[in-house]
């Protein structure tokens, strides 16, 4: 058993939790001295570089010219959008209570398969969505004194576009490769990202040195190298081991951002953060049952042991 949790692949899924709930108090650091534009664009830039520098050695294709629609959604929501709101609301929101909203994403998720895909939404679902917000709201609510602060609600609607991003990789994902889904959704971002440029390179010039390190490591680390031992994990475990791990990268992120920046949640923040995850496991469990129609469409041959088939939502960071 100890060999089991020394073995490759789970040191490959702590190393993402690890990562990712590392992103939040990176973000704080890299607001600080680059400020929002700034921060969103360098962190996509060095991301999809990351990504488009591996993609040769890990046989990336080309996308078909049907699907760019899709990968401009993805590109848009999970990685253009997502920054910048969740950039947008670190500023005030602390790490730790951003890290507890976002974990609502899949609640979206599901949400929007139920009213674009007609997916079944069943009672637990139901139940389980309710769960979820309910403990958002609890967590929005810590910190306002008669309702949700502004930048808690900015951090909720990053929750709703990585929710949508989920929901807008499945059909690509019956085609693509995890790997190939993320490198093009992640250049697709810097497009979109583009607008933000005149605003971060004057930024990023007068930039502290920490700021800038923190921008390169959300990146390099969190953005790519997350999602490529990401991949490599949930190719070799099973999909509710894999999925199960993404629960702690809230406690791990509260205990980062305590280490790192002092950071303290409030009672209710906890009893919100663990409200929600038990609403999302519920929704999980419900969906845990295999879907015969997500079997991948490709007619192209693939590489042994570079098909994925991730969880229906990753939390990205």
């Amino acid at each position: 058993m100890l060999s089991r949790f020394g073995s490759a692949h789970f040191l490959a899924l702590a190393g993402t939790v690890v990562l990712w709930a590392s992103a939040f108090p990176a973000i704080r650091v890299g607001i600080d001295g680059l400020g929002v534009a700034a921060l969103s664009f360098l962190r996509i830039v060095v991301a999809a570089m990351a990504l488009c520098a591996v993609a040769p050695l890990a046989k990336v294709r080309a996308p078909r010219r049907r699907d760019l629609p899709m990968i401009a959604l993805c590109g848009a929501t999970g990685v253009t959008a997502y920054q910048a709101l969740l950039n947008w609301g670190e500023v005030r929101v602390e790490a730790g209570t951003a890290s507890l909203l976002i974990a609502t994403a899949p609640v979206f998720s599901v949400l929007l398969g139920s009213l674009v895909l007609k997916e079944r939404l069943t009672r637990t679902v139901v139940v389980g969505s309710v769960i979820a917000l309910a403990g958002a709201a609890m967590v929005g609510l810590a910190e306002g004194a008669g309702g949700f602060t502004v930048s808690a609600l900015i951090v909720l609607a990053a929750a709703v576009v990585q929710g949508t991003y989920h929901f807008a990789t499945k059909p690509l994902l019956r085609r693509y490769t995890g790997l190939e889904v993320a490198t093009y959704a992640m250049v697709a971002g810097t497009v979109f990202a583009l607008p933000l440029l005149p605003a971060a390179w004057p930024a990023a010039v007068h930039a502290p040195a920490d700021a800038l390190a923190s921008a390169l490591y959300l990146g390099l680390l969190p953005s790519a190298l997350g999602f490529v031992i990401w991949a490599y994990a949930v190719a070799r475990l099973p999909l509710a081991a894999s999925t199960a791990a993404l629960y702690l990268v809230p406690p791990v992120a509260l205990i980062v951002s305590f280490v790192w920046l002092g950071e303290v949640p409030h009672p209710i923040e906890l009893a919100g953060g663990a409200v929600s995850a038990a609403g999302v496991i519920l929704i999980h469990r419900s969906g845990a049952a295999p879907d015969p129609d997500d079997a991948p469409e490709s007619d192209e041959p693939e590489a042994v042991g570079t098909h994925l088939e991730p969880p229906r939502f990753e939390r990205s960071k």
